[in-house]
């Protein structure tokens, strides 16, 4: 099977010649990029900068000769900008804080204070508030959060409309160059659709732009699931109607050469909780997910990717009923996430996408032994019959050992080979 063949072969809850791998698919499941460079003179490939392809997460790209060495199934279709509004066009050299030399898309811009914070700026523009903060010693960017006051009197929907619009050109033609360049690779491929993401709290601040008007803080944000609720029913409509404009526009564009559509990363869940209740999810999200996913479904074959991390077990038969054809990371961690009963349960009617091994503790700090069992234990419950795409519960940070990571990857081989 080629990996785009083991992609669909697992979608359609069937068994593949082998459980397929992802690694930066999409955002979320992608790799730091000190990490890749490490991997990269693991397998001994060519010497080159590593792209900081995220600088948000400084997560990097995975060159087309990694993900051969890797054997990963699935290519990237990346947005023409990044999360702080710079495109990904061209690109510069960059000094990470421990010497590591990248590269960066061009715009992307920094300035230090006296304490050694970076901070990062919308679109690149050093002339306005920055909207990114790294501390110093950090790995990743903060959001900086921008709220001006709130007056409910007179709140305005469009302020918080005022990043969704409808692709333009370039932006469209960009995704049809990238899709072309994946044409012979042989692998599935994930492309995110702009818009439809719901209150994601990434996204929420706005940090790509320049004033960011609304509601922009995230404790305001929750507290408008509950307090300002026709406010945000006003502005899911007008958003999933913007975001079904776009996919029609991509539609049009790239047809079914997009395997699957990465459509919100709004996370509902904590580490022993949720954010909302289950009846909240139902009366303030569900609609407007359904919408977005029966216009794909009806009108389209792309998979929906639905990314939300946390004890989110109560909400799996919601994601369901919402259309979403995938779930992603898999946080087994997290309480109620029990492997055994996601699969029982769940394991027929939607792909587990994540849940390989642990980037919270057994990746990052465990020994190699240890990888190796986990990773075997979750292919065991999570392979079977299908419905089980191979990737970490989350991104690989920043100081996870090399020798890890390829434990994990050697482990997935012999289970594979089994």
């Amino acid at each position: 099977m080629t990996g785009k063949e083991r992609i669909k072969a697992t979608l359609n809850h069937t068994d593949p010649d082998r459980v397929p791998l992802d690694f930066g698919g999409c955002a979320q499941t992608t790799i730091h990029v000190s990490v890749i460079a490490g991997l990269r003179d693991h397998f001994g490939l060519e010497k080159r900068l590593v792209k900081v392809d995220e600088p948000y997460t400084m997560m990097g790209e995975i060159e087309e000769d990694l993900k051969d060495a890797m054997g990963v199934d699935v290519d990237a279709i990346p947005g023409y900008n990044t999360f702080f509004g710079v495109a990904r066009d061209e690109w510069k050299e960059f000094t990470m804080e421990d010497g590591l030399e990248v590269l960066v898309p061009k715009n992307f811009n920094i300035t230090r204070d006296d304490a050694g914070d970076i901070y990062t700026y919308p679109q690149g523009d050093t002339s306005v508030p920055p909207s990114g903060k790294m501390p110093k010693g950090g790995y990743y960017f903060d959001a900086i959060i921008r709220q001006k006051t709130i007056d409910d009197d007179n709140l305005n929907v469009e302020d918080n409309l005022e990043e969704f619009g409808v692709m333009s050109e370039q932006e469209l033609m960009w995704l049809k160059d990238r899709v072309k360049e994946c044409e012979t690779s042989g692998r599935a491929n994930l492309a995110a659709v702009p818009g439809a993401g719901l209150g994601d709290i990434a996204c929420v601040p706005g940090p790509w732009m320049k004033d960011p008007k609304g509601i922009r803080d995230i404790s305001e944000w929750y507290m408008s699931t509950v307090l300002r609720k026709d406010y945000l029913h006003e502005l899911f409509d007008k958003q999933i109607n913007i975001a079904i404009e776009n996919m029609k526009h991509i539609y049009s564009t790239l047809g079914n050469s997009i395997d699957i559509a990465w459509i919100c990363g709004t996370d509902f869940g904590t580490q022993n909780s949720t954010f909302c209740s289950l009846d909240t999810y139902n009366e303030l999200y569900k609609s407007y997910y359904q919408k977005t996913n029966n216009w794909i479904h009806e009108n389209t074959e792309w998979k929906t990717f639905k990314h939300c991390c946390g004890a989110v077990e109560g909400f799996m038969e919601g994601f369901i009923e919402s259309g979403f054809d995938i779930i992603n990371p898999v946080q087994w961690t997290a309480d109620g996430m029990e492997p055994k009963l996601l699969k029982e349960k769940y394991g027929d009617r939607i792909t587990f996408w994540g849940g390989g091994v642990n980037t919270q503790s057994t990746l990052p700090f465990g020994k190699p032994d240890q990888v190796r069992e986990e990773v075997l234990r979750s292919c065991e419950v999570f392979a079977p019959g299908g419905g089980f795409v191979f990737n970490t519960i989350h991104n690989i940070q920043a100081g996870t050992p090399v020798a890890n990571v390829v434990a994990m990857l050697d482990a997935l081989k012999e289970y594979n080979g089994k």
